[in-house]
Order: C-alpha cells, then structure tokens, then sequence
C-alpha cells in the first residue's frame, strides 16, 4: 500500500489533512443542498450504469 493512501493521522501531512477536510466539506454541502430523490436519481443511475458493463475479472498476482 502507498505510504500517502494510508488513512493514518499520526502519518499525515498538512496537505493531506487539508485535502480530507476539504472532501468533508464537499460532502457535507452536497447532502445539504442535494434532495433524497435527487440522490436516489443518482445513485440509479450508476447503478444502471454498472449493471450494463461486462464483468471484470481479477486475477491474483502470481506468487
């Protein structure tokens, strides 16, 4: 695992601690200014999205 994808407060920069609190924020403003049916419009919609996709296989690295 990347050392900087690590979700750590003792190994956190400024810059990734800002950056957490600015998707925070963003998140919070889009349930306050967002609809449930809005959100659920959304959420169908990637769901249909999904569900219309070939299926992707993964494979395990070779050991």
């Amino acid at each position: 695992m990347e050392e900087d994808k690590v979700n750590n407060p003792e190994t956190m920069t400024n810059d990734s601690a800002l950056d957490e609190k600015s998707h925070v924020e963003a998140a919070s403003k889009f349930i306050q200014e967002t609809s449930l049916e809005k959100m659920h419009e959304i959420a169908e919609a990637a769901r249909r999205k999904r569900l219309m996709e070939p299926p992707k296989w993964v494979y395990p690295d070779d050991v």
